[in-house]
């Protein structure tokens, strides 16, 4: 199934205000799921977070209609590897034991997301430029 880059920028915006209301108002829901411990610490780095995914949202909605353009592919880019390192962290805490099997519902979402925009950008980019 091909995305087009709007259809997935516009999802993506919806799931990091999603992200960033529930880091926000109630971290001990998404930690508890992680089995992860709520403290002053952990609530502290989750609505700094919320701020992140605030941000994250806000440009991807703004860009969600950007035709295909160095600044898009800027943009597309650097969330990959945001995804990408993510996932790699969140596996890598929950076999270290920081994390329960919880995290693994944000690592398949990080992969999944990540995969997703480079199928994207790769429909969007044509053949000529996408081999430079």
């Amino acid at each position: 199934m091909l995305l087009n880059f709007r259809t997935l920028a516009t999802f993506t915006a919806l799931l990091c205000f999603a992200l960033a209301l529930v880091w926000g108002l109630r971290p001990d829901l998404l930690l508890g799921l992680w089995s992860v411990e709520y403290s002053s610490a952990t609530g502290l780095v989750s609505r700094r977070n919320a701020a992140l995914f605030l941000g994250i949202g806000v440009m991807f909605y703004r860009a969600r209609r950007a035709p295909p353009s160095d600044t898009r592919s800027a943009l597309i880019t650097g969330f990959i590897t945001g995804c990408f390192v993510l996932a790699v962290l969140g596996f890598s805490e929950w076999i270290n034991g920081n994390a329960g099997p919880g995290i693994l519902l944000a690592v398949a979402t990080e992969t999944v997301l990540g995969l997703a925009f480079i199928q994207a950008h790769r429909s969007s980019v044509p053949y000529s430029q996408a081999s430079n």
